[in-house]
């Protein structure tokens, strides 16, 4: 292959300060791989943002280039899985974290990473899921494998207006559940009703500051991505048989409960880690999210920015100060 030069943000380190810049780097400059992908989108994700900003628990050593998410076209493959042409989609693993990542126009993984793009699924669409939507059908079929069925009762998503609570809204919605948002950003109750909240309130609502262990039945399963007080007070509030899902830590990564939800309501406290997934599972959740799972509210739910505009919108995403989900162009051309 030629040498080819193209355009990369990076994040360096200096005497313990992070900035970033735009370079130009070449093919040699990637990590090993046996894969190498042309990108066509990226998006964001919180994980980027604390990469951006210096966070060695999740970027261990810079200069560093993140983007835990990207989609594109197989330029070149040392794998018998994958061809020269061929559409895919890389989430989680390491990419965007200690590998670099999606936010430049050329990626290398290896290709036990590579999901191949599903047939009735374009790239744009892959990223305007992306992790985000990833980890919220991994949410919806931890509830369903319960037994957590569209007619067992309401599903409470906190955090509802980033990119995990749009997406399980949505997903949600599609599959006909009921569903009540919680959000502290009272001008996008509009928009998350039209996406398919049945019912929105605000974060005071959930919480309630109460040391009884057990409090009034609300909700048949959360999907909860803040954690903190909120998830200390919805685990009192879920109904006999129900779920939390455990998602996020925004507000905090610890909280507090008794045995007694568990022990006289039989509830269940369900984790989800998308990153490293099994990949028979991650087939099978990507062909739902492709087909019986497609939500149809792709282009209310999202918006465009350019590579240049990255460093912008991770600031704002670590000030709280951003919502829906944000896909990153790089190559539309390739969808």
């Amino acid at each position: 292959m030629q040498k080819i030069t193209f355009k990369s943000l990076i994040v360096d380190e200096r005497d313990g300060k992070f900035f970033h810049s735009f370079t130009q780097k070449s093919i040699d400059d990637l990590p090993i791989g046996d894969v190498l992908i042309k990108v066509a989108y990226s998006g964001l994700n919180y994980k980027d943002a604390l990469s951006f900003r210096g966070h060695k628990g999740i970027t261990k050593s810079y200069p560093h280039t993140p983007g835990i998410d990207a989609s594109g076209v197989v330029v070149q493959s040392q794998s018998d899985k994958f061809k020269e042409g061929d559409k895919v989609l890389v989430t989680g693993y390491d990419l965007g974290m200690n590998t670099s990542g999606g936010f430049q126009e050329f990626i290398r993984v290896p290709s036990n990473w590579i999901v191949p793009l599903p047939v009735s699924l374009s790239l744009k669409e892959s990223m305007i899921y992306g992790t985000a939507g990833f980890t919220a059908s991994l949410a919806i079929y931890r509830i369903q494998q319960i037994g957590i069925a569209p007619n067992s009762g309401k599903i409470l998503v906190t955090g509802a207006t980033g990119g995990v609570g749009i997406l399980s809204i949505a997903l949600l919605s599609k599959l006909g559940y009921e569903i009540e948002a919680s959000t502290g950003k009272s001008e996008y109750i509009d928009f998350l009703k039209e996406i398919g909240a049945t019912n929105v309130i605000s974060r005071e609502q959930v919480i309630v500051d109460s040391p009884r262990p057990l409090l009034p039945r609300r909700w048949k399963a959360v999907i909860e991505n803040v954690g903190g007080l909120t998830l200390n007070s919805v685990i009192k509030q879920v109904e006999k048989g129900g779920a939390v899902v455990v998602i996020g830590n925004v507000t905090g990564d610890e909280f507090q409960s008794s045995v007694y939800p568990f022990l006289l309501r039989g509830i269940a406290l369900l984790g989800v880690e998308s990153a490293e997934t099994n990949m028979e599972l991650r087939l099978n959740l990507w062909n739902k999210l492709a087909n019986e799972w497609k939500i149809k509210c792709f282009d209310k739910i999202h918006r465009i920015i350019e590579l240049d505009e990255v460093p912008e919108e991770l600031k704002k995403m670590l000030d709280g100060r951003q919502a829906k989900k944000v896909v990153v162009r790089i190559d539309s051309s390739l969808d």
